[in-house]
């Protein structure tokens, strides 16, 4: 949706004439209803390993509903500086506030405000119905500035971040990427140090990622992390610090997608976390994650699109046991 407004851009007091000129403001988002259906553990509005295996969480099947991941967006474009402010719904403790997604401003190659993670491969993020989607992967937003450089297929990119953890330094960051019509291929790096309050570790990482369109209607993509005191960077959100050591942690994703028709498409997405150090949390821990999402939406409308997906979680505690939790999820959404 774009709404025309016009702005006061200049004055001459001498002739006591004013310049207008008409600017575009484009309003974005959807509104979604999302229905899930716990088969096992009680996992909250998005699919949640620290649920899985708690006995306060366990149940025969319970089935709730939510809008949280409901958003609104706003870009315009003045004078070649271009904003945007986002928000949305998923507010903490399972309500409904005004949660800021992303607030910036670019400038020619530069950005200034919050945004994704120059870290994150965001290109290669796999589509799921669930909130989170699988494990394995880094998710961040963080207030930033970033310095992008376009050559052709090539792109670089590098960026000094608020951590996502607590610390008291800046994150740093570069990645390069190439693409072309068939395929593309990232790899990005970042450095930094955070503390649990008694222990400061360095921070270091690298992720490499790619998809394909090998076939037609259908691709492939896959991420891969590997690094030091990043765990609250990765959707299971493992320790950063464990006895005063950083945790390594190595992640990864793959995901196959098939646009079946116009207006069908399936896909089917894997990812893992393993753990050096167990992180703890309540009476048990984590050291290994697993996730499968396997998932169809049909678009009823260039607006509107319905959705279903299967979602199966595991954790696997220090003594090496399993603990599963799995999750049927439909959606309806209408996107503006």
């Amino acid at each position: 949706m774009k709404i025309t407004h016009t702005l006061a851009l200049a004055s001459t007091m001498a002739l006591g004439t004013t310049t207008l000129s008409a600017q575009e403001i484009d309003i974005y988002g959807y509104v979604k209803l999302d229905l899930n259906y716990d088969l096992d553990f009680i996992q909250g509005d998005t699919t949640n390993p620290r649920a899985i295996g708690v006995e306060d969480n366990a149940t025969d099947g319970s089935f709730d509903t939510n809008v949280r991941q409901s958003r609104l967006g706003f870009r315009t474009d003045i004078n070649g500086v271009q904003g945007q402010l986002e928000f949305d719904l998923f507010g903490s403790n399972g309500t409904a506030e005004l949660r800021l997604r992303h607030a910036n401003l670019r400038y020619g190659d530069w950005l200034f405000g919050q945004f994704w993670t120059n870290f994150m491969p965001l290109g290669q993020y796999p589509t799921t119905v669930d909130f989170n989607g699988p494990v394995g992967i880094t998710f961040a937003r963080v207030p930033q500035v970033r310095y992008t450089y376009d050559s052709g297929p090539l792109q670089f990119s590098a960026s000094i971040e608020e951590n996502f953890a607590t610390s008291d330094d800046p994150l740093l960051t570069a990645a390069a990427q190439y693409s072309t019509d068939l395929y593309t291929v990232r790899a990005a790096v970042l450095a930094g140090t955070t503390t649990d309050g008694t222990d400061e570790v360095d921070q270091f990482a690298y992720t490499l990622s790619g998809n394909a369109s090998l076939w037609e209607g259908g691709r492939i993509s896959a991420t891969f992390v590997d690094g030091e005191g990043i765990g609250g960077l990765l959707i299971g959100g493992g320790n950063n610090i464990v006895g005063g050591e950083a945790n390594e942690v190595q992640g990864y994703t793959f995901e196959i997608r098939q646009a079946l028709t116009p207006q069908l498409d399936v896909g089917i997405a894997y990812g893992n976390e393993s753990y050096d150090l167990a992180t703890a949390f309540g009476d048990t821990d984590f050291t290994d994650l697993e996730s499968l999402h396997v998932n169809a939406s049909y678009d009823v409308t260039d607006s509107m699109t319905v959705s279903a997906e299967y979602a199966r979680v595991i954790r696997t505690d220090s003594s090496g046991t399993d603990f599963e939790g799995d999750r049927i999820q439909a959606a309806v959404q209408f996107n503006f």
